[in-house]
């Protein structure tokens, strides 16, 4: 049972996204009380309705749910209008001084050429809180290029960094960057949300992914600017400052973590139990051992082979306070007791979709407690509700719009 009420309880967020970024920000909104209105775009809605798994049970193989929509748009009221309508710009204006924030994560001028900017919005209700999440923010020389997450990690620095010394750069296949992107821009919102409560003031938060990407470099970017010349390389499994850190083959085939930092090293050698390591000229001090890490992974991955599997390893290392880990498969992390206990791995059931797992939040609060089921809206399905409630419009006026296919819902409910 919930600890007290859901801390955004009684805010309203107008949600113009689609995808994962966007629609990450307003979940998480959802999630804790705030009354998140999708607004999709007629026809289609949310591209992601069409994407991840479907039903296979016929009488639903047409609905407007995935898993994949499910998972990135639960607790959240689905609005389907023609936004590219002056009728449906009309009625978006209206729904505004409804609203505590609005989320939009179209190309930077969409919003703008359909009348929706922040200055409109703002003229409208003085109070509102935008965040516009985009490729490469609302300025700048990259402002109006299209892209997704691979391309904000590409010009951030960060796929050159990943992969093979002597092979192609790699992709990190999956939406990082945009899940990140989403969380910045929730805790965006909660503090321009604070200042207003304090201030009065509504204001425009922006959001990037090639922002968030750049932050993610802990320690690389003072190094270029300090060293002229200086460029970071691929290191594959291993981590660019030794340890030894990154990734290492065990004796029966599989893999462990290793995160050895300078103050471990002596730990590290007792857990090898390999005294003359210590003596070894090779390894005096963390910038030779980083000179040197190929002549300690050899070493480490000599010393994990001796032992008959994995389990024995990690205990070993374990026993000297080694931070490390087996590196498990999506499938074995998904069947972890730590992440099921915590609702890291989380169950949910929708009458279409049937019962499957889905992340939970990344966060946790000790006075409240996530929801025990979660429920996902089929394309326009409170329509109706929202504009009567909000609205106050008439039930002759709704179908009146349905007839002019300004809204639209799914016929399947």
């Amino acid at each position: 049972m919930n600890a007290g009420l859901p801390m955004l309880e009684g805010y309203r967020v107008l949600d113009m996204t689609q995808i994962v970024a966007g629609p990450t920000c307003t979940r998480i909104m959802a999630e804790l009380g705030a009354d998140v209105v999708k607004l999709e775009l007629a026809p289609f809605g949310d591209r992601t309705r069409v994407g991840g798994m479907r039903s296979r049970d016929p009488e639903h193989k047409r609905s407007s749910k995935s898993t994949y929509f499910f998972q990135h748009n639960h607790s959240k009221r689905s609005l389907a209008l023609d936004v590219k309508s002056p009728r449906g710009q009309a009625l978006i204006r209206a729904l505004i001084p409804h609203f505590d924030v609005v989320v939009e994560n179209f190309s930077p001028g969409v919003m703008a050429r359909w009348g929706l900017s922040y200055e409109a919005l703002r003229e409208l209700n003085p109070r509102i809180v935008m965040c516009s999440i985009s490729l490469a923010g609302q300025t700048g020389p990259l402002s109006q290029k299209p892209g997704y997450d691979y391309v904000a990690q590409a010009y951030s620095g960060v796929t050159d960094l990943i992969g093979e010394p002597d092979g192609d750069p790699a992709l990190i296949t999956m939406a990082i960057g945009d899940t990140a992107t989403g969380i910045a821009a929730a805790m965006a919102v909660g503090f321009a949300l604070l200042h207003r409560e304090r201030t009065g003031q509504g204001q425009h938060v922006e959001a990037s992914l090639l922002d968030t990407y750049f932050q993610m470099h802990e320690v690389a970017v003072p190094r270029v600017s300090l060293r002229p010349g200086y460029v970071p390389q691929r290191t594959g499994s291993q981590h660019p400052d030794g340890g030894p850190t990154g990734v290492f083959r065990c004796g029966d085939g599989t893999y462990v973590s290793v995160a050895t930092l300078p103050h471990q090293w002596e730990a590290f050698v007792g857990a090898l139990e390999m005294p003359a390591l210590l003596q070894d000229e090779r390894f005096q001090t963390a910038s030779l051992r980083k000179q040197n890490n190929a002549a300690l992974k050899v070493i480490l991955e000599c010393w994990l082979a001796t032992f008959p599997d994995r389990d024995e390893a990690l205990a070993a290392l374990e026993a000297h306070r080694i931070p490390c880990a087996p590196v498990l498969t999506l499938n074995q992390a998904m069947e972890h007791p730590h992440l099921r206990q915590r609702g890291s791995v989380r169950r949910v059931q929708d009458p279409v979709l049937g019962e499957f797992d889905i992340p939970g939040l990344p966060v946790k609060f000790s006075r409240w407690e996530p929801a025990a089921s979660l429920r996902v809206d089929a394309l326009g399905q409170h329509n109706d509700e929202v504009l009567r409630e909000i609205l106050r419009m008439p039930d002759a006026e709704i179908l009146q719009l349905y007839e002019d296919k300004v809204l639209v819902r799914d016929p399947l409910g």
